[in-house]
């Protein structure tokens, strides 16, 4: 199935539910806690063909743009695959003219590992300053793809989106009822 055929489905939680978004943040959840993240409560949130787009404002007049997709990965022994490797593949193989690379950041939260990258270019078309983010995470058979644009002088604004996304990401904690939220125990 296409993710642009995709239906969004609001609904109305209950009235115990347990869900807990960060201040200033909706929650996005996407196959029942495949991928759980918290998102700032402004932005709009659009289906396209190979993954689901958060904008802080209606395309085309967004100054940001998060992408985020994911692949629940056969049985195998995905732990010695390291993140931080593919991260460096994956914006090694950048074709745009990348004029800065930061560095890999690697985090392990539990049985969730994280590894991101910045780079910065110059947009060809707007002949502007652009980071851009690619993030890979994974926690068991669930890995994400996470990447975000954001114009350099909005870097305050879009840096403390990045932190609310990977602040709170979970992935594989899967939920039956979905207007209930999270088991407490």
């Amino acid at each position: 199935m296409r993710i642009a055929d995709w239906d969004k489905e609001e609904l109305k939680l209950r009235n115990n539910h347990t869900w807990k978004a960060t201040p200033g943040c909706r929650t996005f959840v996407a196959d029942k806690g495949a991928v759980r993240f918290d998102f700032p409560d402004d932005w709009v949130v659009i289906p396209d063909n190979d993954s689901i787009k958060f904008y802080d404002k209606t395309p085309p007049d967004d100054d940001s743009c998060m992408a985020v997709s994911y692949l629940r990965l056969p049985p195998a022994d995905w732990e010695s695959l390291s993140l931080a490797s593919l991260v460096e593949s994956a914006t090694a193989g950048d074709t745009r003219p990348i004029s800065d690379f930061g560095p890999i950041h690697e985090e392990r939260k539990g049985a969730l590992t994280i590894a991101w990258r910045e780079m910065r270019f110059v947009d060809p078309s707007q002949q502007r300053e652009c980071f851009s983010r690619l993030c890979l995470a994974r926690e068991g058979r669930i890995q994400a793809l996470i990447t975000f644009e954001f114009w350099v002088d909005d870097a305050e604004r879009g840096g403390q989106a990045w932190t609310a996304v990977l602040g709170n990401l979970q992935l594989g904690e899967w939920f039956n009822d979905p207007t209930h939220g999270p088991v407490m125990t």
